[in-house]
């Protein structure tokens, strides 16, 4: 059971690549408790010296299941890349060194992460551009589109998942009726489908991958109608920090 939880160091050799091996063939069996306490812990004390003192854990524990996570889901979700576990204080009041999470992307759109209050997905654009948020406005206000839409968010709804954004206007946008059929969607600054899961027994199983496979399904006509009506953002951010620039 050990060898579940060893994490692969780059030129691997010998002993070491065989108990690789045998990670490979065993796959995905779930986060145990140790990834939930590493977190638990992370969260009281959020230093270089807490993560070095439990590096392993980390790594053998939380890292290594989300690789083979995103290994086996990659046929329905495409590549899974992992965020860095650093935070990036340059900016920031709030000089803690570490994420209280691990997360990663999928290239066919969504997200997930592993925290101490459970695992969670997401899918769609929690925050758009510009460009994108024109695009969408436009999309919802037309008639067939924007029903369409709305047709999907009941589903999405029916089947327990949270539809939220970064941020939403308190009045209908410029431009268009305050009566609007669909004005809740009009006020949206972003589009996301939400699901958080509490941590439980399950978690320690094959069942997450399960769940999250499910979510990914469930949301699938979502993404593909924020593939076709918003797409990607062509503004490029100035590298001196002055105004986004097309």
């Amino acid at each position: 059971m050990n060898a579940i939880f060893t994490w692969p160091r780059p030129g691997l050799t010998g002993p070491a690549a065989s108990a690789l091996a045998i990670v490979s063939r065993m796959g995905f069996r779930g986060w145990t408790g140790d990834a939930i306490d590493f977190y638990d812990g992370l969260e009281e004390d959020n230093s270089k010296t807490y993560w070095q003192t439990h590096k392993d854990v980390y790594e053998q524990a939380v890292r290594l299941p989300m690789e083979e996570l995103l290994a086996e889901l990659a046929d329905q979700c495409g590549a899974g890349r992992m965020f860095r576990p650093n935070r990036d204080v340059r900016f920031s009041t709030d000089k803690s060194p570490y994420k209280t999470n691990i997360g990663a992307t999928m290239d066919n759109g969504g997200y997930i992460q592993l925290s101490a209050a459970g695992l969670a997905a997401g899918r769609g654009h929690y925050m758009m551009a510009t460009d994108q948020l024109q695009r969408y406005r436009e999309a919802v206000a037309a008639e067939a589109t924007g029903t369409d839409l709305a047709q999907t968010a009941a589903l999405v709804r029916r089947a327990g998942i949270e539809l939220t954004a970064h941020d939403r206007l308190k009045t209908v946008p410029r431009g268009y009726p305050k009566d609007h059929p669909r004005l809740d969607l009009l006020c949206l600054k972003g589009l996301v489908a939400w699901k958080q899961w509490p941590v439980a027994a399950w978690l320690a199983t094959p069942k997450a991958k399960s769940r999250l496979a499910e979510f990914f399904l469930q949301t699938d006509s979502l993404q593909d109608w924020l593939h076709t009506h918003v797409g990607p953002s062509t503004i490029v951010p100035d590298p001196r920090g002055g105004q986004a620039r097309r």
